[in-house]
């Protein structure tokens, strides 16, 4: 019998380059602006964007739910690729793993988001909502704020 560990694979594309993309998820400035749902916004980010170093990122719903997320970086490539552990504090015995893969594109650059190790199904459709949302908001940034305005 063969075991199907869910996964969930996004491809987008954003109005910027591959630098100021990798950027977004590896400065703790930038990824204030855009990580996470609609309904949540970014209370805390510590990033050290480096193989064996970590990060921790709390969220804060608008009804006031909090809630916290953390992982080590396992693979760190400027502007090519990123890959870490996903847990979030409720569940930690949980973990998954995200990798983003950044391609140069003549407008922009095109993101691969691949979250996998799921403990199952229903995680991996929550997991779609949130980072599906999230890359909405990226997109967004980049789409009305002039690249060199950024910090």
């Amino acid at each position: 019998m063969t075991v199907t560990i869910p996964s969930l694979t996004l491809v987008r594309r954003i109005r910027a380059t591959p630098a100021r993309a990798f950027a977004a998820w590896t400065e703790a400035e930038m990824l204030g602006q855009w990580f996470g749902p609609h309904h949540t916004r970014v209370e805390e980010a510590a990033i050290d964007p480096r193989p064996g170093g970590s990060f921790r990122i709390v969220l804060r719903e608008e009804g006031g739910a909090r809630h916290e997320i953390g992982g080590r970086y396992l693979v760190v490539e400027p502007e090519q690729a990123l890959t870490f552990t996903w847990a979030w504090a409720s569940a930690p015995e949980r973990e998954s793993r995200v990798t983003i893969r950044f391609r140069p594109l003549e407008d922009g650059t095109e993101l691969t988001l691949t979250h996998d190790r799921f403990a199952d199904a229903d995680t991996a459709t929550r997991h779609r909502r949130g980072w599906t949302e999230s890359m909405q908001r990226l997109a967004a940034i980049f789409a009305t704020t002039p690249e060199d305005t950024l910090p």
